[in-house]
C-alpha cells in the first residue's frame, strides 16, 4: 500500500473518480467540491465542539479526592492511566492512517481528531496536576508499563498501529481503521461510566464535567471511522474480513471487561461483574449494528447504566444527537456527492 502523494499535478479531485483509499487526488481542499456529505456535516459537529479544560474548575475535586475511599481513588487513578495512554497513542497516529487517506474532507476531519486528542491529553494532564498529591502524579503516568493487565490492553492496540508502520498492507491498514474503531466506540466507556457513577453521587462533578466533553468529542470520532469502514466496504468489495472484524471485537471485549474488572470490579458503588459484562457486551453489538454486521452476543439487549443518560448528556451543538449511550450517532449521513461546503 503506497502513501498518497503531498505533491501530485497530475492527479485528479473529480468526485465520481474521489475514493477514501486507493485515490489519485491532488489534495487540494476545495471545500466547495465535496463528495462524502458526513463529512460536511462531522466537520460542522467537531468545529462546535471546541473547549479547552482549564475553564472547569477542579478544586472541589482536589478536596472530594480526599474523601474517596481506597478503591475509588485506585479506580480514579488507574483509569486516568488508561486514558492517558490511548489518546497519546492516537495523537501520535491519526496522522498515520491520514497519509493513506485520499478524500481531502475527511483528510480535514482527522486533522481536527488529531487537535481533539491532543486537548484530550491535555485535560488528563489538568486532572493529574490538580487533584492528584505530588508523588502520585508520575505514577500515574507509568502504571500502565506495571500493571500486566493494563499492559496488555495497551500492547495489542499499539501492535496493530506499530505493524502498519513498519508493514504499510492493505490488510494491516484494515486492522488499523477496525482497531481505531473499537478503540473510540469501546474501550473508554467503562472507565467514563465511573466517572459519572461517582457524580451520580455528587463526588468529582468537574472531572465529570470534562469527561463530559470529551466523551463528546469521541462520539464524533466514533462517527469518523464508523463512516469511514462502511464507505471502504462500499468502494473496495472484500478490503475488510469480516472474520476478522468479529475477531478483533472479541478480542476488544474481552480485554474491555477482564480490565474493568480488575480496575473496577466489585470495589465501586453502581458496579458489579455482570454490568460490566452486561455493558460492554451490549455496546459491542451496538457498533457492529453500526457497520452493517451482526451482533456478536446473544441475549445482550439493554443497557444496564441507563439510569447515568442524564449525567452523560453529551448533545453538542445544533441538531446533532450525539447521546453517549447511543450505539451509533444516528444524525449523520451516508455518503452523497453534493456541490459546495455550506450546503448544508
Amino acid at each position: 500500500m503506497d502513501r498518497k502523494k503531498i505533491f501530485n499535478p497530475c492527479g485528479t479531485d473529480s468526485l465520481d473518480k474521489r475514493k477514501i483509499i486507493g485515490g489519485d487526488t491532488t489534495n487540494i481542499f476545495n471545500l466547495n467540491n465535496v463528495k462524502y456529505q458526513w463529512a460536511n456535516n462531522l466537520y460542522r459537529t467537531m468545529m462546535g465542539n471546541f473547549w479547552i479544560p482549564e475553564k472547569t474548575d477542579l478544586t472541589q475535586d482536589k478536596n472530594d479526592y480526599v474523601s474517596l475511599v481506597d478503591e475509588e481513588k485506585d479506580a480514579y487513578d488507574g483509569i486516568l492511566s488508561f486514558l492517558v495512554f490511548l489518546d497519546s497513542i492516537q495523537t501520535n497516529n491519526i496522522p498515520n492512517i491520514s497519509n493513506y487517506i485520499t478524500a481531502p474532507e475527511v483528510n480535514l476531519i482527522l486533522a481536527i481528531q488529531t487537535y481533539q486528542e491532543a486537548i484530550h491529553s491535555q485535560s488528563y494532564q489538568y486532572i493529574i496536576e490538580s487533584i492528584l498529591p505530588r508523588e502520585k502524579r508520575n505514577l500515574i503516568y507509568d502504571k500502565w508499563r506495571d500493571d500486566e493487565v493494563l499492559f496488555e490492553r495497551n500492547q495489542y492496540i499499539a501492535k496493530i498501529y506499530q505493524d502498519f508502520i513498519d508493514t504499510p498492507s492493505n490488510k494491516n491498514f484494515a486492522r488499523v481503521l477496525v482497531a481505531n474503531f473499537l478503540l473510540e466506540s469501546l474501550y473508554f466507556y467503562n472507565g467514563f461510566n465511573f466517572f459519572y457513577l461517582l457524580a451520580s453521587r455528587n463526588k468529582m462533578m468537574g472531572t465529570s464535567d470534562i469527561i463530559k466533553l470529551i466523551n463528546r468529542d469521541e462520539l464524533s470520532h466514533v462517527a469518523l471511522f464508523q463512516n469511514m469502514i462502511n464507505e471502504i466496504r462500499q468502494e473496495n468489495i472484500d478490503y475488510f474480513s469480516e472474520e476478522e472484524i468479529y475477531g478483533m471485537f472479541q478480542v476488544a471485549v474481552e480485554q474491555e471487561i477482564r480490565w474493568s474488572k480488575h480496575i473496577i470490579g466489585k470495589k465501586i458503588l453502581g458496579v458489579t461483574e455482570k454490568t460490566i459484562e452486561d455493558y460492554t457486551k451490549w455496546l459491542a453489538n451496538e457498533r457492529l449494528r453500526s457497520l452493517g454486521l451482526n451482533k456478536l452476543y446473544r441475549d445482550y439487549e439493554k443497557n444496564p447504566y441507563k439510569h447515568l443518560e442524564k449525567l452523560a448528556d453529551t448533545e453538542g451543538e445544533g441538531n446533532v444527537k450525539a447521546n453517549f449511550f447511543e450505539g451509533n450517532v444516528t444524525s449523520y449521513n451516508m455518503s452523497s456527492s453534493i456541490e459546495g461546503w455550506d450546503e448544508l
